[in-house]
């Protein structure tokens, strides 16, 4: 069959590379893609908002099956898109996108539905959310309701931090439309943990725990990311924490977007923080994340294809998912000055040394060929340095070891991923 992924960084490479490992698969095209996914998919030259070109394409192809990596196009309709013109695609309707699409939709939902999560109030006006600030307790977060590339998320310690952080969201509109509406809520302590997980309408599968780091420096310093690294299981992540969110936040999740006319097939990523009064929901997304997937899905046994497949078929009640009982980490090679401003087009050196049969892996993030043929930066993430091992200290040692095979100019990472291990 012939696979089709849109989306061109981190988590479409690791998706291309399983991918790749299925039997069904004889030829895999990536929309836009980047040098990395050019190894093992065709590139092609087409933005991930332009479904017009990307449904021609698929329909010229004979393309079997497209899976959307990104939430951008998600959000704006493309699996209804396909779907209208009979093409087959993983991945949630745009009425069930706005899981992620809108944080006041979900934390509504949440409240509705009686699924754990942070106090809260919706916003549509800043002079509203500035009166609201007045009676709240400190720590408090404000997010901006839509999609600002994982960013769009600040942390205040008091009012007058509070006040600027209105003013960035709603007036200034540091992240564009997503600022229209804003969602003040409750600031929760506790451990953080990502699952995500395969749905078809009504069965839930979750897929192993990972851990993100969000912040851009060592001890979760500076400002907020796409993620810095990851890892995967959390050895907090228990039995017991499992349990707890089957029961009251994963199928009840799945049964509220049921319930509201709005079925949800594709992946929901459940982003927890382990408070000291339960498991509660942080913030939902709708496909897998970047870089959690690429420490989950090296991790998996299953053919992927035949998961998803099962999910857009409704038979993933029929599916057993399974994942290897070992550990992996991720550590984003990064462009120096990211998240701000950084330069690009430094040529990469140090891949002839990855092996996946040995448990190493470099997922491209932000790369491109020059006019010369090389691997040069081409973003502010560039490279996700991913290794497995027994343990997550193996894993986390052989990810280290692994970063320091990659060179270009104005390389940065954090030293402290996985970091947590230690104190579990």
């Amino acid at each position: 069959m012939k696979v089709l992924i849109v989306g061109s960084g981190g988590r479409e490479h690791v998706l291309a590379w399983k991918v790749s490992k299925s039997p069904k698969v004889d030829k895999i095209y990536c929309a836009p893609g980047n040098a990395g996914i050019a190894g093992i998919a065709e590139c092609v030259p087409i933005k991930a908002m332009e479904f017009d070109k990307l449904t021609d394409f698929a329909a010229k192809e004979g393309i079997d099956l497209t899976i959307v990596g990104m939430d951008d196009p998600l959000v704006g309709g493309i699996v209804d898109a396909f779907e209208a013109k009979g093409l087959r695609i993983f991945g949630p309707r745009k009425n069930a996108a706005i899981l992620e699409g809108s944080k006041a939709f979900s934390k509504d939902l949440m409240k509705k539905y009686n699924i754990p999560t942070a106090g809260y109030e919706n916003f549509d006006s800043a002079d509203d959310a500035l009166k609201y600030l007045e009676k709240c307790d400190y720590p408090i977060v404000l997010k901006a309701d839509g999609l600002a590339l994982g960013k769009g998320v600040l942390i205040c310690q008091n009012r007058e931090e509070a006040v600027s952080g209105v003013k960035e969201i709603m007036t200034d509109k540091k992240f564009g439309d997503a600022g229209n509406k804003m969602v003040i809520e409750e600031f929760m302590t506790g451990r953080e943990v990502s699952v995500l997980s395969y749905v078809d309408g009504k069965t839930i599968k979750t897929m192993t725990s990972a851990q993100d780091h969000k912040r851009a420096g060592d001890g979760d310093t500076g400002l907020n990311t796409g993620g810095m690294g990851t890892f995967s299981p959390s050895p907090f992540y228990t039995k017991e924490v499992d349990d707890f969110c089957q029961k009251n936040i994963y199928q009840p999740t799945v049964d509220a977007m049921r319930a509201e006319g709005r079925e949800f097939k594709g992946i929901i990523f459940f982003g927890l923080m382990l408070t000291k009064k339960g498991p509660k929901v942080l913030e939902y997304n709708a496909r897998f994340g970047d870089p959690e997937a690429q420490v989950v899905l090296p991790r998996m046994k299953n053919d992927i294809i035949e998961v998803v497949e099962a999910c857009i078929d409704g038979t993933l009640d029929k599916v057993n998912l399974e994942f290897q009982d070992n550990a992996c980490v991720c550590v984003v090679a990064a462009s120096k000055g990211y998240p701000v401003s950084y330069e690009k087009g430094f040529k990469i050196t140090g891949f002839d040394k990855f092996r996946d049969d040995e448990g190493y892996f470099v997922f491209h993030a932000g790369t491109a060929f020059n006019d010369k043929g090389d691997i040069v930066t081409n973003g502010g993430r560039v490279l996700g340095i991913t290794a497995t091992g027994p343990d997550l200290k193996t894993a986390r040692a052989n990810a280290y070891k692994a970063v320091d095979w990659i060179e270009f100019e104005n390389k940065y990472y954090r030293h402290d991923i996985g970091k947590a291990i230690d104190e579990a």
